[in-house]
């Protein structure tokens, strides 16, 4: 079923824990399509669904603090053997290239890694637990942390919202405008045929009332 008409199918308090749940557990770093979620919850706000983008954006925001927080926790305490037993978990996300290539990351932008990591899905799964691992300064990963999360979630939310509201709103000035298009179009060719029936019936006339020339 498509993510969108799950989402439907349940009431709207219930939408909110569900996006902050799927958003921490993928920051912590389980691999599951955050980003899908909020999206398609953002989309589902701006169509009037009871949804308050505020408080969704809100949510979002906090699971992705808070799940990066205990991923930072988890890889500090569980260090390079943790990346070890992730790879072997889930190889397609934790394959030594990977890890690699998120790391060299981290030693080359630091904090910017975890801010600017929110908003790549390879690195947004790494953040928090390679942040641990490699014992990045709590503070600075926090800050990092909180900034990516507020501009993340809640720029994501705001966007999709906004997009949303705007698309809806020009589809229904396209069936308007195509409403009285149809219209046009139906009235002129109904004056066209009309006035080409008064031509035939007019020549019609005409001919019958010809006079016929006397034969010698």
């Amino acid at each position: 079923m498509h993510v969108q008409e799950w989402l439907d199918t349940v009431p709207a308090a219930a939408v909110y824990a569900v996006v902050g749940l799927v958003i921490g557990l993928e920051s912590l770093g389980i691999p599951l399509p955050g980003e899908i979620i909020l999206v398609s919850a953002a989309l589902m706000s701006s169509q009037h669904s009871g949804i308050n983008p505020v408080v969704l954006g809100a949510c979002a925001t906090v699971g992705a603090v808070v799940g990066d927080s205990i991923g930072y926790a988890i890889g500090r305490k569980g260090g390079r053997p943790l990346l070890a037993w992730l790879g072997r978990k889930f190889p397609r996300h934790f394959s030594e290239g990977h890890v690699a290539t998120a790391e060299k990351s981290f030693e080359k932008w630091g904090m910017w890694a975890v801010f600017f990591g929110r908003f790549v899905a390879l690195l947004r799964i790494f953040a928090g637990p390679l942040a641990g691992v490699l014992h990045m300064p709590y503070w600075k990963f926090l800050i990092a942390n909180v900034l990516g999360g507020i501009c993340w979630a809640g720029g994501t939310t705001a966007v999709i919202y906004y997009v949303g509201v705007v698309a809806e709103d020009w589809l229904k000035r396209f069936s308007y405008l195509g409403l009285v298009v149809a219209l046009l179009i139906g009235l002129t060719s109904m004056l066209v045929l009309r006035r080409r029936a008064k031509k035939a019936t007019a020549r019609k006339e005409a001919a019958e009332t010809e006079p016929v020339p006397a034969v010698d």
